[in-house]
């Protein structure tokens, strides 16, 4: 880069400036690890990183973003034994070595330490299993929670909507949440949900036909759409109007309650419940597990391989081959 000129420096120091002096050495001096935090834009990841290096900081005593500079391989597998000793389990021990590791990842890009990542080289614990843990309903399942909002009323309406949108195209909640009225685009001659993802990356999915019904029941009942394509897809009917969509707990509050409704007594169902369950059954009716994985905007395969459940499927057991 060149140097500014007399002149230049003059013009951008006068009445352009936006940050005072004071403003300005403030935020030169945010040590690497505050940045780091800053760039985590899913707020539950970023509760999780974040009690996962308070954990190792109280473990290996750290007490400054300074003294991150001190940390060798051994504090790392010294931490790595007593999580084992805590009997975490194996995900959460990947977790929390994930998320050390992309501290030290950062603050090397920032040239805020010297030498290597120490965490690297630390082996991690193997997964339990090849197969995911969160819970996949059974298809009678998903077409008693389809069905469970009441169709009489505009709040009925949105939440058809919403268990449509999950349970048709796979989405996490926050994304589900994001959704605005604009992200409802035509592609190729076929209306596609404009999905924003982890990392601010876009994925397109085709919209499915009973989505699409119950997108545009709502909506015609609704009326919040017209003139408004930057307004949340899906917004609070109770409160005051902020302009703000319903919010990805709310989202989850209410695939819960519905399932209360309609009977479905599974252990741990959530919004991911949703996300697997309609993984699994793509998955069963042939579709291919690459697509899948662009679909559900997985970046490693791995993880979409955690949803095919299609050779532990209860109805192909032998239990059902026993005759007598």
């Amino acid at each position: 880069m060149t140097e500014l000129t007399e002149q230049q420096a003059g013009s951008l120091g006068t009445s352009e400036r936006r940050l005072t002096a004071a403003e300005f050495q403030g935020l030169a001096t945010v040590p690497a690890a505050v940045e780091w935090f800053a760039n985590l834009a899913n707020p539950r990841t970023r509760r999780a990183y974040q009690g996962d290096l308070e954990d190792f900081c109280q473990f290996v005593g750290l007490h400054s973003p300074e003294q991150f500079r001190e940390v060798t391989r051994a504090h790392v597998l010294a931490w790595r034994r007593q999580l084992e000793q805590r009997g975490l389990s194996g995900a959460t021990q990947r977790r929390k070595l994930a998320a050390l590791t992309s501290l030290f990842d950062h603050l090397l890009e920032n040239n805020a330490l010297a030498g290597g990542n120490p965490v690297h080289g630390v082996k991690r614990p193997k997964l339990d299993t090849t197969e995911g843990k969160t819970p996949a309903l059974a298809d009678h399942q998903a077409k008693a929670l389809l069905e469970a909002p009441d169709p009489a009323s505009i709040k009925g309406q949105r939440d058809r909507a919403i268990l449509a949108v999950l349970l048709y195209h796979g989405l996490r909640r926050e994304e589900a949440a994001r959704l605005q009225v604009d992200d409802l685009q035509q592609r190729r001659g076929l209306q596609h949900l404009r999905i924003h993802g982890k990392g601010g990356k876009l994925r397109y999915v085709p919209l499915h036909p009973v989505a699409a019904e119950r997108l545009h029941t709502y909506l015609e009942v609704s009326g919040h759409h017209l003139g408004q394509e930057k307004a949340p897809l899906f917004r609070p009917l109770r409160g005051p109007q902020t302009g703000r969509g319903i919010s990805a707990e709310g989202i989850y509050a209410l695939v819960g309650q519905y399932a209360q409704a309609a009977g479905i007594a599974v252990a741990g169902l959530g919004v991911h419940g949703l996300r697997a369950t309609a993984a699994t059954n793509a998955l069963e009716h042939e579709a291919d597990i690459a697509k899948v994985q662009a679909w559900l905007g997985h970046a490693n395969i791995s993880t979409t391989k955690l949803y095919d459940r299609r050779d532990s499927r209860p109805e192909d057991s032998p239990t059902f081959k026993v005759r007598y």
